[in-house]
């Protein structure tokens, strides 16, 4: 057992975890030559490179002085904080990555209490000092503070550190000590994270803590073998959710050699790796010895993640242009066969059937959360329709409805810190705390309702022309307070079908700002543009220029139009209101209204109308 260590990353958005373990492995020799000298290597999903964050838990090993090194990759962005959850059981310790010119964020704070709330061995790792400006030593003493603010034991606040920059692989104990390569912080980990609990002689036991696939071999479950020895092709209990158990055999046992997969003949106790071939299994199931009569009576707790906060309906497409726009999957029977693949990889994504036919009720940790689920489905082929974003609330035992909040942390230039508290505010932010940054910006501190979060961000960056910084991360619940007005500009909605001119939308322009772009196909009740008052407005933008056979004295007018406004998923999302959707097709998005008799009431003749 003392030939193993395991260790997680965990850090806030953008500080450095996926440069780090890249290092790590490449000094250590973890990488095979084909790897070598490739970056980002963990962030092997199309999404994750082109946003440039982690969004799946990955797994890694090297060796280094004769010890298995098993390191846990996270996800830094809030939203995917239920991954974070789920993958720290199976570590004995953790990196936890702090910018030294940032210092430690919201994310930050939600996983070190996850951290010391599992009694985990941390080691802080001070990174990016060769970053101008930067504050390593007042960093590492907002890590303390922080530590302190989450009760920490006095054998947690007495925590190793080190000072690093992961992009040039080096780093050093102390700030005016050499510089070397990252193998000193391979040192720490072996001093300092204790070796995995469990005897390799006791009946064999597993928790299947997350999910990953193989182009041969299909679904891998990943997980750390908890007590025993597990040899390929042995025949093993597993738990199921009604709570019996079912004989599955394990046909392939996987061991993490670098960040690839190496098939082994048998694995022990504190040892974390992936079973090929034991059936339909859910997150969370225990995989113990045993035949039936001696089986245990009960298998281990199932693994608990925070509560979602925001959930969305998802519908079958059935708008007139459904099945136009390269969709091959466009029925409710695989939208809910997707959705359940879905749900059994996340654990912090709940799926529920709601009202109307093929609709269903989709809930997660946020509106990232979802949108990268609904831009997954959108490259497979899925076509299907979303509805606003709500927030979930809950009633206390006194029957007092209560709602998600947030701790919301704003960087923006003073100029800009009057407009920013005042959207807060109207959204029923409280503020918290309010500090001038090195820098010159100020850092305002707010708690705010779940539900206050929505199109926040891009508004933020439009009072601010691009300037302000938003991090927020989940803080608990509070009673409810009150209706927030989100949006308050109406829709531009297409009066009939047919396809959009350039004339119709130069003489409408006064009207508002323009989604679609002349040649556009559009619909009666699709969204078109967002308008400038606070209503609705029906608009004709197929209307063409009367001809006639008289020739004008001078040339007709140069139509000059604004470009269309792009909206891209999240914008969508967040754009639209209770009675819109989103219909979302492989080829591109289009809003539209769902409330029909709402748009025929508006074309009445007192009704405004262009």
């Amino acid at each position: 057992m003392n030939s193993i260590r395991n260790v997680a990353i965990i850090a806030h958005v953008d500080h450095g975890k996926t440069t780090l373990v890249d290092k790590l492995l490449q000094q250590s020799g973890g990488l095979r030559r084909a790897e070598e000298g490739q970056d980002r290597i963990l962030d092997n999903n199309a999404l994750e490179r082109e946003r440039g964050i982690t969004i799946l838990s990955k797994n890694a090993s090297t060796e280094y002085k004769g010890v298995r090194v098993n390191i846990v990759d996270t996800p830094g962005h809030v939203d995917f904080g239920g991954q974070v959850e789920r993958v720290l059981g199976t570590v004995e310790g953790a990196l936890l990555i702090v910018d030294a010119w940032e210092g430690p964020m919201a994310q930050t704070r939600f996983v070190t209490k996850k951290a010391l709330e599992m009694g985990l061995k941390i080691i802080v790792v001070i990174n990016k000092i060769d970053r101008d400006g930067c504050r390593p030593h007042e960093a590492l003493d907002k890590v303390f503070d922080l530590f302190c603010d989450l009760n920490a034991s006095d054998d947690q606040l007495d925590f190793p550190h080190v000072f690093c920059s992961a992009r040039a692989g080096i780093c050093k104990t102390e700030l005016d000590a050499p510089e070397t390569d990252l193998l000193p912080l391979l040192d720490m980990i072996l001093e300092h994270v204790p070796a995995p609990k469990g005897s390799p002689e006791n009946p064999f036991l597993f928790q299947i803590a997350t999910l990953e696939y193989d182009g041969f071999l299909g679904r891998l479950a990943t997980g750390k073998i908890l007590e025993g020895r597990l040899k390929s092709g042995a025949t093993v209990m597993r738990s199921t959710v009604e709570g019996g158990w079912a004989r599955t055999r394990v046909q392939k046992v996987l061991r993490h050699v670098g960040v690839g997969f190496e098939p082994i003949e048998e694995a022990q106790a504190g040892d974390i790796v992936s079973l090929a071939g034991i059936g339909d299994f859910d997150i969370g199931d225990t995989l113990c010895a045993g035949e039936p009569s001696a089986v245990r009576s009960e298998p281990l707790p199932r693994i608990k993640v925070d509560p979602p906060t925001i959930s969305m309906t998802f519908g079958v497409n059935d708008g007139p242009l459904s099945g136009k726009s390269g969709g091959k999957f466009l029925t409710g029977t695989h939208l809910q066969d997707r959705l359940a693949r879905a749900m059994l990889g996340d654990p912090a994504l709940l799926v529920e059937k709601a009202d109307g036919p093929s609709n269903f009720k989709v809930s997660g940790r946020g509106v990232l959360h979802l949108s990268i689920l609904i831009e997954t489905m959108r490259r497979e082929g899925y076509e299907f329709t979303v509805g606003a974003p709500e927030v979930i609330c809950r009633t206390d035992e006194n029957g007092q409805t209560l709602e998600p909040v947030e701790l919301v942390e704003i960087d923006t230039p003073q100029e800009y810190v009057g407009p920013v508290i005042e959207e807060l505010g109207r959204r029923h932010g409280e503020m918290t705390d309010m500090q001038n940054t090195p820098t010159g910006d100020t850092r305002v501190v707010f708690k705010l309702p779940s539900r206050g979060l929505i199109g926040l961000r891009s508004l933020l960056l439009s009072i601010s022309r691009g300037y302000a910084v938003m991090q927020n991360s989940f803080e608990g619940w509070q009673p409810w307070s009150g209706d927030i007005p989100l949006r308050t500009t109406g829709s531009l909605v297409a009066k009939e079908p047919g396809t959009a001119l350039a004339y119709a939308l130069w003489k409408l322009e006064e009207r508002g700002t323009f989604f679609v772009e002349p040649g556009a196909e559009v619909y009666e009740g699709m969204i078109v543009g967002e308008a400038n008052r606070p209503d609705d407005i029906v608009v004709n933008v197929n209307k063409g220029k009367q001809l006639t056979n008289v020739r004008a004295s001078g040339s007709d007018d140069a139509i000059q139009l604004e470009p269309a406004r792009k909206l891209s998923l999240e914008e969508c999302i967040t754009y639209i209101k209770p009675d819109e959707k989103v219909e979302v097709t492989p080829n591109g998005l289009r809003l539209r209204k769902t409330l029909l008799s709402e748009l025929e009431r508006k074309r009445r003749p007192n009704s405004r109308e262009s």
